[in-house]
């Protein structure tokens, strides 16, 4: 089976890679854990981590991420609420980055995936 629909559609709704259709992670999880991948694709049985340390590389894309949503959130404060102080600026930057850790997470596996898909 191979790629069906936009890709960037199967990368944010976080898809098998190979058929896009089949889910990546578990969608049972605790809000506070740490997202669990699944190690085959249910409906392509494409195995997502092609051999230990695979992932390491989605750390790059990961800490891309992050510093995007830093700039841009940078660049919203000082547009919008230009007499900020600086602290206040900082724990912005420091709490949107949080907010989005977990979703960065899974974004960048997936990116990585698709990037290197075998």
């Amino acid at each position: 089976m191979k790629k069906q629909g936009n890709k960037l559609k199967i990368i944010l709704q976080e898809k098998c890679p190979n058929c896009g259709v089949g889910e990546v992670f578990y969608k049972k999880q605790s809000f506070f854990s740490l997202p669990k991948m699944e190690e085959n694709c249910d409906i392509c049985k494409y195995h997502f981590e092609r051999e230990p340390g695979y992932f390491l590389g989605a750390m790059y894309i990961s800490y891309g991420l992050a510093v995007f949503q830093g700039i841009l959130t940078f660049l919203s404060c000082y547009y919008f609420f230009s007499n900020m102080k600086t602290l206040n600026l900082v724990l912005s930057i420091c709490g949107i980055i949080t907010l989005f850790s977990m979703k960065n997470y899974k974004l960048s596996r997936v990116i990585y995936m698709n990037i290197f898909p075998e």
